[in-house]
């Protein structure tokens, strides 16, 4: 069953960002009406959006356009590997190749 979708109301929201280049880093990040426009955004934008409590916990103290530190790559890499296997299955729903 998938976890449900973060209440912007109650949960941090941290959006990554990754350009292939480097580190990942905090792209955007807030709770509240700043959490809710976050995930509007991403839900606009056809971003995937996954909960991980745990993940927020520890990305929460990096000041936006912060690099993720090392100790987080793992646990970053297999939400961006999530995120782009979402974006593929889509892609082939679509026609699309990737």
């Amino acid at each position: 069953m998938p976890e449900p979708p973060p209440d912007p109301q109650r949960d941090r929201v941290i959006a990554l960002k990754y350009s292939g280049e480097g580190a990942p880093t905090v792209a955007a990040a807030g709770r509240g009406h700043v959490a809710a426009k976050i995930l509007a955004v991403a839900e606009e934008a056809g971003v995937p959006v996954r909960r991980d409590p745990a993940l927020v916990r520890a990305l929460e103290t990096l000041e936006i356009g912060r690099e993720i530190p090392e100790e987080l790559y793992s646990a970053v890499a297999e939400v961006l590997a999530w995120a782009y296997a979402l974006d593929g299955e889509a892609g082939r729903a679509r026609g699309r190749a990737y």
